[in-house]
């Protein structure tokens, strides 16, 4: 059930997630319940020990538009109004932000309803329209998430080696759910060195998804943007990475032919990988001003 004080909850969710969100009429409704992302259990170990532990959290959530159900998305549910979002607004669903009028979260229907005064008369059409993906937590991408990548213009990036080495040494202060429970994959927004916004969730796309409507919300722009994932870099990646409007990808995972092949096409700097000072740079390497002397490590 909806809580009585849903407005005042929404008017705080903004100021404090959305500080930069134009000001217009459109509000967040939320059960006042969280959901915890993790929960303790016992388990045995090699030495026939019961230990106390942590295991992520799964459940699903329902996204609506307009009351119309579009998909079920397994995730940890951390921030439930911005995965909507970022889901609908990546898979071409909705594209205005000036039209939304709320977003309805309610755990105890496991539900996220997006209203939008947006047309959403083609609707029907983009669902008959699936496509079958790598993607874990989601796995299946609709005719128009591959629309408008042409329209799409990144800048060229320009990045030292030793930017690199010292963001990687602080994403290492993330991962907060994996290191207690492992089992999810983590998402970033950097800038230079710093770690602007980290998500973690249950699948990749989720937590890019989420970041992806946090970003779409406060209308930020990516240019200047690397994003960081734990997962490996497929096309689905490389593809909402660009429509996020980021030059540079960066992963301790591998990358696909078709992730190549995209990131070659749409001009983002692949970087695979990366994990401490290793790292593998697969499209544009004249981009990276290698300034470390890496001899010294051998």
């Amino acid at each position: 059930m909806i809580s009585d004080n849903s407005s005042n909850i929404a008017q705080q969710m903004l100021a404090n997630d959305h500080p930069s969100l134009p000001k217009r009429s459109f509000s967040f409704v939320k059960t006042q319940a969280e959901v915890p992302l993790t929960i303790a259990v016992k388990a045995v170990d090699e030495s026939g020990v019961v230990i106390d532990k942590h295991v992520a959290c799964e459940r699903p959530l329902t996204v609506y538009l307009n009351w119309r159900p579009i998909v079920t998305l397994m995730t940890l549910g951390a921030k439930p109004e911005s995965l909507a979002l970022g889901y609908l607004k990546n898979q071409g669903f909705i594209s205005d932000v000036a039209q939304l009028e709320s977003v309805i979260v309610d755990w105890d229907v496991n539900s996220a309803a997006v209203l939008t005064h947006e047309q959403t008369a083609d609707l029907e059409q983009k669902l008959s329209e699936k496509t079958v993906t790598s993607g874990c937590g989601q796995g299946t991408v609709y005719g128009s998430f591959m629309q408008d990548l042409d329209g799409i213009q990144l800048p060229t990036p320009s990045l030292k080696q030793s930017t690199l080495y010292s963001l990687l040494k602080n994403i290492n202060e993330y991962n907060e759910t994996y290191k207690n429970a492992g089992a999810v994959h983590g998402c970033g927004v950097c800038e230079a060195d710093q770690i602007l916004a980290f998500v973690e969730d249950v699948g990749r796309h989720n937590a890019v998804d989420t970041l992806a409507g946090d970003m779409w919300l406060a209308q930020d722009r990516g240019d200047n943007k690397i994003f960081y994932t734990t997962g490996r870099l497929t096309s689905e990646m490389v593809i909402k990475v660009a429509k996020m409007g980021i030059p540079v990808l960066l992963s301790r995972s591998g990358v696909t032919q078709m992730g190549l092949e995209l990131a070659q096409k749409l001009g983002i700097t692949i970087i695979a990988r990366a994990k401490g000072r290793h790292f593998l740079v697969y499209h544009g390497s004249e981009n990276l001003e290698f300034d470390v002397n890496t001899n010294s490590d051998k």
